[in-house]
């Protein structure tokens, strides 16, 4: 399998890992009931709980024009070095962001960030060069 759609892949996972920690984070604070419930009445939390939910959140927000990148790229026949330096980029800023996020780091996670979406950038420019 070529390594851009095995980095697709850990990049679902860094996903699911996102999703389990905001959710346990969230049901610390809310509670076991609160979350089993219908959640008709939102409860906000805060701290790392509230960090985790929001690294999630850019996580989701990132990862679609990861996907697409990477499949258009596979299916137009378009896969290289960018390709394979971009998506290398995006999941190591990736699995780099949810720590630093919630520690709290700002100037860190930011370049985590940025190292993600010129991931993102290589692997799309992939396509036009």
């Amino acid at each position: 399998m070529a390594f851009e759609l095995q980095m697709l892949g850990v990049a679902v996972l860094i996903g699911l890992v996102h999703l389990l920690a905001a959710a346990l984070a969230g049901v610390s604070q809310r509670g076991l009931k609160w979350s089993a419930g219908p959640r008709d009445e939102p409860v906000p939390v805060s701290g790392l709980a509230a960090r985790l939910e929001r690294a999630f959140a850019n996580y989701r927000e990132s990862f679609p024009f990861f996907a697409a990148a990477v499949l258009v790229a596979y299916l137009g026949g378009r896969f290289g070095s960018l390709t394979l330096i971009g998506s290398g980029l995006y999941v190591g800023g990736r699995i780099a962001f949810l720590p630093l996020y919630a520690l709290g780091a700002p100037w860190v996670r930011s370049i985590a960030w940025a190292v993600s979406f010129t991931g993102i950038f290589l692997t799309l420019l992939a396509l036009v060069v």
